[in-house]
């Protein structure tokens, strides 16, 4: 497996010029601006420089190449695998509702063309899917084998609009996924978060999906509001600085976090980047910055052994820890590099959802976390 990233920015162009590894033993991926949506010039000239290999991407809330972040521009990894097999599928969403369906057809996609599929890495839309069954209909038809990683595109503080590459151009309303298998190749995984959890915890009384009406029979977005103070001015930016841990009765080992999308005043209603089921607990998180990059570490430390030299780490790590970190944000990229060894590239940007798995055979749509996957091929 050979390797190569590099950064694209409007003033000075590409950080080094790309290798020629066309062909369809290649991955590149590209992560850039959802400006990128309305001007795709630089991507679609880095999709005519790769016409045989497979290009994924999708926008950001910042782009990430080894320990730095950027806005605005595009970095890329080429990856040139030497015995793995790579699949590529897009779906469709025109409606949240059609998440699990989009999951379960991707997945059936990648099976139907490879049989001993070992991993898919998955990007969507940042606004108008569901995470979480996009991920519970991805995992459910691809297998507890097959590891899962990606996430959901991103657009900074803005959430107006996002895009996934479909066929080497920017488009929004749409998911793809990458299928990976081959004897040598290997796949590693980890997640960290290191918020805390402070206040009460209270019963999801009443929500459908992702949308959230009623905590403990109190309308959620007024008592919501009660805790931002005079944060309410920014929302729903400011949400992002204080999610929702949320877990089933009796499962105090999986604590999932989930991010507000969206508001409705009207409603009074929260819409998440994942569902928060009826019946479920929830509680309130804020900050610790030396616990967030202290999670970052650790993600990158669960992710596997890990060999020196050509492997690809790709970081997932969410829009509201980087405005919280504000100037500490590369402290948690040196973070993860430091738990990772010499030699390993990564790649990746700031989301609207982390896909990863917690343990094997399992994948849920995670927020506010630093998620790593590593891929590598043995000798």
């Amino acid at each position: 497996m050979e390797l190569y990233t590099a950064r694209w920015e409007p003033s000075t162009g590409w950080s080094r010029p790309l290798p020629a590894w066309d062909g369809p033993g290649t991955l590149v991926m590209a992560y850039g601006s959802s400006e990128l949506l309305a001007d795709p010039a630089p991507i679609s000239a880095l999709a005519a420089a790769y016409p045989s290999s497979h290009l994924v991407g999708c926008s950001t809330a910042g782009e990430i190449l080894a320990d730095s972040v950027t806005d605005e521009s595009i970095t890329v990894a080429v990856c040139r695998f030497a015995d793995t097999r790579i699949t590529l599928a897009y779906e469709r969403v025109t409606d949240p509702g059609e998440s699990y369906r989009a999951g379960a057809a991707l997945a059936r996609q990648l099976r139907a063309g490879e049989p001993d599929l070992k991993a898919i890495f998955v990007l969507s839309d940042g606004t108008g899917v569901n995470g979480s069954p996009l991920v519970a209909g991805l995992a459910d038809t691809a297998g507890p084998q097959v590891l899962i990683a990606g996430g959901l595109a991103g657009d900074g503080p803005r959430f107006e609009r996002t895009w996934v590459l479909v066929d080497g151009q920017p488009r929004s309303g749409y998911v793809s996924a990458v299928g990976l298998a081959g004897p040598r190749l290997r796949i590693g995984h980890g997640s960290g978060g290191g918020w805390d959890i402070f206040g009460p915890e209270r019963r999801v009384t009443r929500s459908v999906g992702n949308v959230l009406f009623e905590l403990d029979g109190q309308p959620a977005l007024a008592l919501y509001k009660k805790y931002l103070g005079d944060r309410v001015a920014g929302l729903p930016a400011t949400a992002l600085l204080f999610p929702l841990a949320v877990r089933a009765p009796g499962a105090d080992d999986r604590r999932l976090v989930r991010t507000i999308l969206n508001l409705d005043e009207e409603t009074q209603s929260l819409t998440f980047a994942g569902d928060v089921p009826e019946g479920s607990l929830a509680q309130l998180m804020r900050a610790n910055l030396d616990r967030l990059v202290d999670g970052a570490h650790a993600a990158a430390a669960d992710s596997g052994t890990v060999p020196e030299g050509a492997a690809l780490a790709v970081a997932v790590s969410c829009v509201g820890r980087r405005l919280i970190l504000g100037d500490r944000t590369e402290d948690e990229l040196e973070a993860v590099l430091g738990a990772l060894p010499p030699g390993v590239e990564m790649i990746g940007f700031y989301s609207y959802g982390e896909i990863a798995s917690i343990v094997a055979g399992t994948c849920d749509l995670h927020n506010e976390t630093m998620t790593i996957a590593t891929f590598w091929e043995a000798a």
